[in-house]
């Protein structure tokens, strides 16, 4: 009998489930951690991209966490980038890197990455770029009389770059430099006419002086002694005539691990006996700029498959707008007088100026 009450009593005892621990918070595009994943794609792209100019961050506009088990975190940013005044082979850290003024006809850029987390590292697992510059019509409502961008394939551009490392070389004791690619270039018109060039150069093997002998002879030097730098060139060509050049090398640099020589930006294209004079990767051909045109997957990291990044962003983008949607409902509960919202978790806030 004793045994049977005690079995009664049991059996009405409450039941405890355990209760699933609540799903964290979703991430702001402001918070700290955002800002922390922001940075390391951020890096990644500048270290992979091939042409141009550095990016520096402008605004995250999304970003996504899915949870794949204990301590890793799978991360999708959407990022918006602004061109810097930073050559990519410059060895200036980025946080040092001037961003270009709207005025300068800025060019933007678009990156979809895909990050890991694992015990608090943050890896890229693939990123995708494109770039653009601003529209003409923007540029002149603000600043009527500014110049615009050129297409660097364009006659006058390749004069004056042609004309500027021609003068350089003439005067130069060092190394003889050859033209690597063009980064960008302003023609105006008014009130004088005037070209404005931006343009990579590699130190070769031979002496500014053994070139005029047999310049077809000169290389660019071996991985082990590489030494590239950059040049700016102004030529006015009315009312009057002047050719200013300033071209800076420097140094050599030792390439990250993962990104040999061959691959540094205007040496992709670059190969022992190609014609380079008129320094311009095929893809620039008729353009103002240099697309940051990156589809890239690491191969290190482990889910590096580029329709995987596609199908999870794509189905990653309509749970972020529920997200929205919610807030935008939630937001319509009557409130305190003096109730300021927060801000929405997304996009951030704008670090430079909106394009």
């Amino acid at each position: 009998m004793k045994a049977l009450v005690a079995l009664i009593l049991l059996v009405q005892l409450p039941i405890h489930k355990a209760v699933p621990a609540a799903p964290p918070a979703p991430l702001g595009c402001d918070d700290p951690e955002s800002e922390a994943a922001a940075e390391v794609a951020v890096n990644y792209i500048n270290g992979h991209s091939h042409h141009g100019y550095k990016f520096a961050l402008n605004r995250i506009e999304d970003i996504h966490v899915v949870p794949q088990g204990p301590n890793k975190d799978i991360i999708f940013l959407e990022l918006d980038l602004l061109e810097t005044k930073c050559p990519i082979l410059s060895p200036t850290p980025l946080a040092n890197c001037t961003v270009r003024s709207f005025a300068e006809h800025a060019v933007e850029g678009d990156c979809d990455v895909k990050l890991q987390k694992v015990d608090g590292i943050l890896s890229v697992i693939a990123s995708k770029c494109h770039s653009h510059a601003d529209s003409s019509e923007d540029i002149l409502k603000v600043c009527p009389d500014c110049p615009l961008l050129a297409r660097m394939n364009d006659t006058e551009v390749l004069e004056t770059v042609s004309a500027a490392l021609n003068d350089y070389n003439s005067k130069t004791t060092d190394s003889y430099l050859r033209l690597l690619e063009i980064g960008r270039a302003k023609i105006q018109y008014h009130p004088g006419h005037v070209v404005v060039t931006e343009f990579a150069v590699g130190a070769t093997n031979c002496s500014a002086e053994e070139a005029k002998a047999n310049v077809g002879a000169c290389q660019l030097l071996p991985e082990d002694q590489s030494n590239f730098g950059f040049c700016t060139a102004v030529m006015v060509k009315a009312p009057s005539q002047d050719l200013q050049v300033d071209c800076q090398l420097y140094g050599h640099q030792v390439p990250a691990p993962d990104i040999p020589l061959l691959s540094w930006p205007g040496v992709t294209y670059t190969h022992p006996g190609q014609d380079t004079s008129a320094g311009l990767a095929p893809s620039a051909v008729g353009v103002t700029n240099h697309n940051l045109g990156i589809f890239h997957n690491n191969p290190v990291a482990s889910e590096s498959s580029s329709s995987e990044i596609l199908r999870s962003m794509l189905s990653a983008k309509p749970v972020a707008k529920r997200a929205v949607a919610e807030a935008a409902q939630h937001d319509k509960v009557p409130r305190p007088v003096g109730f300021v919202p927060p801000p929405p978790p997304c996009p951030g806030r704008i670090r430079h100026f909106d394009i």
